[in-house]
């Protein structure tokens, strides 16, 4: 029933063991590992894994690093074409061991025929949290988009989050690098979206990374939301507020490389 999508960058030690707690779900029928200009003892751990399951498994492996969330719209292509009625988005480093809530989440997320299904995962977040940039911009696209209510700070940008095949065909693929864009086409085309699950951030086992990585991916979220915001009110793009422009990881996308894939023009 479920394509999961995994992007994985330089995720040795990590990606391995993502993989092997994705495949004992039962829900989960085909896995898309997209390489993303990843490191040889990353590509061995995938390939390792890959050859004792390669009926379930399919690498598609680029070169060039991609940019952050563009291995999504290459993902969210691929699980279209194959039919899949439900995409999983999982990132490469989750390390938690949350196998057990990650099946109820599958299990919810089509239960209540969500076409986008979000995880919760600052379910304890206060109003003085909700002053950091990151998770003010989050908190106000949802407002926007009457959205608050039921979802908090939620975003496909953070966690796990599900997304049904009517969403995929909804969806351009571009904006699939720029996840919460896909909160706006969901209101635009009426469909299906809430919260399918309550796991805190820590619990995810995210990979540490350093405090100037941390800053340029609060921007980036920062960033995205803020286009989301400006093509929820149907006016130009934009990623500034007030004065100060959020680019975070913005410039690193390769969008010209999604291009290439989507015209057949993917060498491996």
């Amino acid at each position: 029933m479920f394509t999961a999508i995994v992007p994985v960058q330089n995720e040795e030690s990590r990606v391995g063991r993502l993989l092997g707690r994705l495949l004992s779900l039962n829900q989960i029928r085909r896995i898309f590992v997209i390489l993303n200009g990843s490191n040889r003892p990353t590509r061995m751990e995938v390939e390792s894994v890959y050859k004792k399951n390669k009926g379930m498994i399919t690498l598609v492996s680029f070169k060039e690093a991609l940019g952050i969330d563009v291995p999504r719209a290459i993902g969210a292509k691929l699980a279209y074409s194959c039919n899949s009625p439900y995409a999983l988005f999982v990132d490469g480093d989750l390390v938690g061991e949350i196998t057990k809530e990650l099946s109820a989440f599958l299990t919810r997320g089509a239960r209540l025929h969500l076409d986008l299904a979000l995880m919760n995962c600052y379910p304890h977040c206060t109003e003085s949290n909700l002053q950091e940039p990151m998770f003010y911009f989050r908190r106000l696209l949802n407002k926007e988009l009457g959205l608050y209510q039921e979802l908090g700070i939620a975003t496909p940008s953070h966690g796990p989050h599900i997304v049904s095949k009517r969403m995929l065909a909804a969806v351009p693929w571009p904006d699939f690098c720029i996840p919460p864009t896909l909160l706006v086409h969901a209101v635009w085309h009426k469909l299906r979206i809430g919260i399918a699950a309550d796991i805190p951030h820590l619990l995810l086992g995210s990979s540490l990374k350093s405090g100037t990585h941390s800053q340029r991916i609060c921007d980036t979220i920062a960033g995205d939301c803020l286009e989301a915001l400006y093509m929820s009110r149907n006016l130009s793009r934009s990623r500034s507020f007030k004065g100060r422009t959020y680019l975070g990881y913005q410039k690193d996308r390769r969008f010209d490389l999604l291009e290439d894939f989507l015209a057949g023009r993917f060498m491996r």
